[in-house]
């Protein structure tokens, strides 16, 4: 989510500051490309790249042992203090995070561009360039600020469909992940396996999403929650 977050706020913003130009095309090249290639083809042509550089599969080498306590390889890397591990199991999350990012990064290019082109256009935009403002401070803290509720709503979407949907990239890369876990279980029907797991994802989904409401107050001032008027 954080690699579709920044690359896709960066396509978005660009093709919309570019509108018309080669950028432009090119961004929205890239983010139709993202939405149309099925992810396993693209985590195979990944592997085909970068496979001589990059480990393919599993989240740690096989020479590499790691005491887990709470299941998340980094995070368990630094809790023992183990660099090299850390540093190990971070290649091996790169191309399966890149392949899973590509459908977000997609939507996120896409509504940003539409969002950025509604709000350039608009009065304080304008006054803040007559104000002579430098052109980053005009889109980055006037313009992409007020373009942000769309996004954002996506973003929480999204990442709860993530958590869920990664099965396919987990079965390319041979990722022990949770979309994994969840197949696996519904094969041997193990009913509480299935329904801890379905738990942990409405748990992480619905407080994601409480997360973006609060995002909006924050965004927009002018949004109140559970205030009434006296």
């Amino acid at each position: 989510m954080l690699i579709a977050l920044v690359a896709g706020l960066a396509l978005g913003i660009l093709s919309a500051v570019y509108k018309g130009t080669w950028i432009d095309g090119l961004s929205m090249t890239v983010a139709l490309a993202g939405v149309s290639v099925p992810i396993f083809w693209l985590g195979l042509l990944l592997i085909l790249a970068f496979g001589s550089v990059l480990p393919v599969s599993g989240n740690l080498s096989a020479d590499r042992f790691l005491d887990t306590r709470t299941g998340f390889i980094l995070l368990d890397a630094l809790l023992a203090g183990d660099g090299a591990a850390f540093l190990d199991a971070l290649r091996h999350l790169v191309l399966p995070a890149a392949a899973l990012s590509t459908i977000p990064l997609a939507l996120t290019a896409r509504i940003t561009r539409s969002s950025m082109l509604e709000v350039l256009g608009s009065d304080y935009v304008r006054t803040a360039r007559a104000k002579g403002l430098s052109p980053a401070r005009v889109v980055l803290r006037h313009a992409l600020r007020n373009a942000a509720i769309p996004i954002v709503t996506l973003v929480g979407l999204e990442f709860g469909y993530l958590l869920g949907g990664a099965v396919l990239t987990e079965t390319v890369f041979d990722w022990d992940g949770m979309g994994t876990y969840i197949l696996t279980s519904v094969r041997e029907t193990e009913y509480e396996s299935i329904g801890g797991a379905v738990l942990v994802l409405a748990l992480t989904f619905v407080a994601v999403n409480l997360l973006v409401d609060l995002l909006y107050a924050f965004i927009d001032p002018r949004i109140r929650y559970g205030r009434t008027e006296a």
